[in-house]
């Protein structure tokens, strides 16, 4: 982006610095990684959601502006994570330079203070979080933000820090209380919201039973679920938010022809224990995969078309079918996302229910000849020893525990506490929860009405959705969006575990190329014939190991790669000859591509006489 942005640049300044556009541009990306990554085990500045970064450019090339989709917010992070990682930076980085404006939030103290911050890791090596929230503020400035839309950002951040520090207790009942009030008149402070009707949504939420709106009292767990499940939609919305702040400040009114896209997304996940999340970043990478398969072997297709190679097409891209159904199927056959979506909607269900559902689809007993028979099934096994089940992905195998999927794609969060910050005070928060503000049908309107004696059900804005649904109108409208272009890859490695410069672990290294997909690319690359020369160097790089083949003086090139594949008894298996290039397979002669003196050491390492050779027998 930088460099596109810096070649492209279309206003300089008289000091040759880069116009407004073009520094908004870079420093939405400090922004986003202040509220989007986090330091995990492997990598100090991981990425927590996927982006797709459009930089548009004018018909005179100049660029015109850009916009940012994202996808799946790690927002589980905000409540819960691994001892040995963080939370997102801008929590550490508000704690550690927010000055005045921590006096503003209501935040005293440090990180230790705060439950959400203080279970796990709370500083980084080499991270300086105070410098950090500098270079934020500095950002935000440059992008546009003004001091009261900044002030609303971090509003989200301190409210959920306040949250997490509300004391819940249970009461002889098994009911819950809260003893303490002050953490949560801090949190109704900054969000615009009366104590009195936040407390009561969260420890005796009315729900209509019938005609009538009863109170029900939540268990100790159940309220801290509530909460937890609050922080996460706050969090959620407001990064939701931000982005469409920054494509607002990135938008021009000037034409646009062309763009650049970079996208960035999680990679292939294979974990300990594999949930929800793992399956949904899992599906999306089988889709990009299958999409890089494609166009890998449609380039491949082209080239030997170019050539006159007489090649059997095949669509690569279909490998990975059964898989990607066996998870997003619905109708003949219901896929993994449709059936849970089926199982939240059913009144008795249960993650069990759900498991058991999926064991009796994809693994009964059905004759592989019959017409019924999925491909699918071939890829799903279902778990020995614990609740879940077992995918054969393009990457490996992974087993999925099934313990708390149907909550987490319902996504629940208390109806009572959603109409209360719809009506804030705040305009804000008031603007983050819209679309749950509700329009009673007898027309008395009012939050306050859902604590009153009103006998008939609001009216929601908006249907609802599950997270299964969302994530795949997503990923569709970003296969569209890729299958429209013209794709490059680049492949991401971490050399070791430790982040120490100078050391690979080299298990650590294969296990990334097979989940990004490079062995799957090197697979398809060897079906082919991936070694192309242009005839001159062909002849130039081998000529010396076939000594009297070809006639010393001028010989047409293919011709004479024709000559030298014949001495060797080479059939048009192993190598074809095309327009301008000679081309073989890898595996045939897999350490031959670096000319004849390289493999001749190689294979002779006593340095004997150089002589005519082929591939060494057996190789």
């Amino acid at each position: 982006m930088s460099h596109s942005v810096s070649v492209a640049g279309s206003h300089m300044t008289a000091k040759g610095r880069l116009g407004l556009l073009e520094r908004q541009i870079l420093q939405a990306n400090p922004v986003l990684e202040a509220f989007g990554n986090a330091q995990t085990q492997r990598n100090n500045n991981s990425s927590r959601f996927g982006k797709f970064v459009r930089i548009m450019f004018a018909p005179d090339g100049s660029i015109a502006g850009a916009n940012i989709d994202w996808y799946l917010l790690e927002k589980s992070r905000v409540v819960v994570r691994s001892e040995a990682e963080r939370s997102f930076h801008v929590f550490y980085q508000l704690m550690a330079g927010g000055g005045r404006l921590k006096d503003d939030l209501l935040l005293g103290g440090d990180v230790a203070d705060y439950e959400y911050l203080n279970k796990s890791r709370r500083e980084v090596d080499g991270v300086d979080d105070k410098e950090e929230w500098q270079a934020l503020m500095a950002a935000l400035d440059i992008v546009g933000f003004t001091p009261a839309e900044q002030f609303d950002l971090f509003r989200i951040v301190a409210a959920i820090l306040h949250i997490g520090n509300i004391t819940i207790t249970s009461t002889r009942g098994d009911d819950a209380a809260m003893p303490d009030p002050s953490q949560a008149e801090r949190v109704c402070h900054l969000l615009g919201i009366p104590v009195a009707e936040f407390t009561r949504a969260v420890l005796r939420p009315r729900v209509l039973a019938g005609r009538e709106w009863v109170s029900q009292a939540r268990t100790k767990n159940q309220a801290l679920d509530e909460l937890a499940a609050l922080c996460k939609t706050l969090y959620e919305k407001s990064f939701g938010s931000l982005v469409d702040r920054i494509n607002r400040a990135l938008d021009r009114p000037s034409s646009k022809s062309t763009f650049i896209g970079v996208l960035d997304i999680a990679g292939f996940e294979i974990f300990e224990i594999n949930a929800y999340e793992q399956l949904l970043i899992n599906y999306t990478n089988e889709k990009l995969q299958q999409f890089f398969n494609h166009h890998m072997f449609v380039l491949e297709q082209e080239e030997y078309t170019r050539e006159g190679i007489k090649w059997d097409y095949v669509n690569f891209g279909l490998d990975l079918q059964p898989t990607i159904d066996l998870i997003e199927a619905s109708g003949g056959a219901i896929g993994i996302l449709s059936c849970l979506d089926e199982e939240c909607i059913m009144p008795k269900a249960t993650d069990l229910t759900f498991t058991n559902k999926l064991h009796h689809m994809w693994t009964g007993n059905v004759d592989v000849d019959d017409d019924d028979y999925h491909p699918g099934r071939d890829k799903y096994e279902s778990s020995r020893f614990e609740q879940g089940f077992i995918i054969q992905h393009y990457a490996a195998k992974v087993e999925y525990r099934t313990e708390g999927w149907l909550e987490k794609n319902k996504d629940p969060l208390n109806d009572n506490l959603t109409r209360v910050l719809a009506a804030s005070s705040e305009r804000y928060v008031s603007t983050l929860f819209s679309e749950f503000d509700s329009v009673p049908v007898n027309g008395t309107g009012g939050v306050g009405n859902m604590f009153g004696p009103g006998k008939k059900r609001a009216l929601k804005k908006g249907a609802f959705r599950t997270v299964a649904q969302r994530h795949k109108e997503q990923l569709s409208s970003l296969m569209m969006q890729l299958q429209a272009t013209q794709p490059h890859f680049v492949r991401c490695i971490v050399p070791n575990a430790n982040k120490k410069p100078g050391r690979v672990d080299v298990p650590l290294v294969l296990d990334q190329l097979r989940c990004n997909g490079v062995l799957e690319g090197i697979r398809i690359a060897r079906l082919g014939y991936p070694n192309r020369l242009p005839f001159v160097e062909f002849r130039q790089r081998y000529e010396i190991l076939t000594p009297g083949i070809i006639p010393r003086g001028y010989m047409d090139g293919r011709e004479a790669a024709g000559g030298w594949s014949t001495h060797w008894s080479w059939t048009s298996l192993y190598t074809r000859s095309g327009h301008r290039k000679s081309s073989s397979k890898l595996e045939y002669w897999p350490s031959w591509r670096r000319g004849g003196i390289y493999c001749y050491s190689k294979y002779f390492p006593d340095s004997r006489p150089l002589r005519a050779c082929g591939p060494p027998d057996g190789k």
